[in-house]
């Protein structure tokens, strides 16, 4: 009996635009996992040259659009700090490359994973705010209430990829509770308390030494020594939330927040041991870019533990008699 050979699908467009459309996956791949993960490490590492242009005084490094009035790259003339804030906005760019590779690589399956999708349209629409806002502190002398705005969007930003690469390793669909009504709660609160914590550490920088450049001295008017341990209050409330989590995590096998709340724990661990060092040492710039660069995994780590709380829901079987007459 000959093999019947089933022809190739045909296209639905022709020529070039066919190619690539038949190119693009139709579910979560390979591709699209790896451009969600650089995405996200872009998005963690440019917290990390933003803190360096911040901590090294580079901030006004360089002019805006420009790098100087008639050059967009740095000159000879200038000093390391208008490389730095080069660095920053050269990387900048490469986030932006990385957002529109993710919004490409699931535009063919966009109708089925409407969750992905939007995600992806934030991150991209996340990055043009912050190359605008970007330019406006360089025009305001890096005022900090504005600075402290451009790092806020920075974490909601690395919270968005982070929530991105969760979801892509899950079905789409109905989702519903996977750990009991309080543990649920619990978590809920111990997110609350991180989003405080972090917003009194923006504070506390925004009034500390660390302007972005030696001309500016306008700070954000608060006193930084009562900071600390203002915001050293709501730090202390969720590590006490979090190695709750682990106790009752542990004591009722809820396996599928453990994993996640251990992660959290030790990163609380390792930054809370970086604060004490940084406000007993007279804030030395490399560990205060530790804490910041910290403080965005953190809440990577968070937004992991938020969306263990809740699983794909479980489709009912199809009745017996209803599958045999299909």
């Amino acid at each position: 009996m000959p093999e019947i050979v089933t022809p190739p699908a045909p296209r639905t467009r022709p020529g070039f635009l066919g190619r690539v459309h038949d190119w693009l996956p139709d579910r979560v791949d390979l591709r699209v996992k790896i451009a969600a993960w650089v995405s996200f490490v872009l998005e963690v590492a440019i917290v990390g040259t933003g803190g360096a242009v911040r901590l090294t005084d580079s901030g006004l490094g360089c002019e805006w659009p420009l790098c100087t009035p008639d050059s967009l790259f740095p000159t000879a003339e200038q000093s390391y700090h208008s490389l730095i804030e080069f660095g920053n906005r050269g990387l900048s760019f490469f986030v932006g490359l990385a957002a529109i590779a993710v919004i490409v690589l699931i535009s063919r399956f966009r109708a089925e994973r409407r969750d992905l999708w939007t995600m992806a349209w934030i991150v991209f629409a996340g990055v043009l705010v912050q190359a605008a806002v970007g330019g406006i502190l360089v025009i305001f002398h890096l005022h900090p209430n504005m600075v402290a705005f451009h790092y806020l969007v920075s974490l909601v930003l690395v919270a968005v990829s982070a929530a991105f690469l969760v979801r892509m390793g899950q079905p789409s669909g109905p989702r519903e509770r996977a750990v009991p009504k309080a543990v649920a709660i619990l978590v809920h609160i111990t997110s609350f308390v991180l989003a405080l914590t972090v917003i009194f550490g923006v504070l506390t920088t925004g009034a500390g030494p660390h302007s972005g450049d030696p001309a500016v001295t306008l700070r954000n008017g608060f006193d930084a020594t009562v900071l600390e341990h203002v915001h050293s209050w709501p730090a202390y409330a969720l590590f006490g939330l979090t190695l709750a989590l682990l106790v009752i995590s542990l004591a009722n096998s809820l396996t599928v927040i453990r994993s996640a709340v251990i992660g959290l724990l030790a990163i609380e661990l390792v930054q809370i041991a970086v604060g004490l060092y940084q406000a007993r040492n007279a804030l030395p710039p490399l560990a205060v870019g530790v804490h910041m660069v910290l403080a965005a995994v953190l809440v990577a780590a968070c937004t992991v533990l938020v969306l263990r709380v809740k699983s794909p829901a479980e489709r009912a079987p199809l009745p017996a008699d209803a599958g045999a007459s299909s």
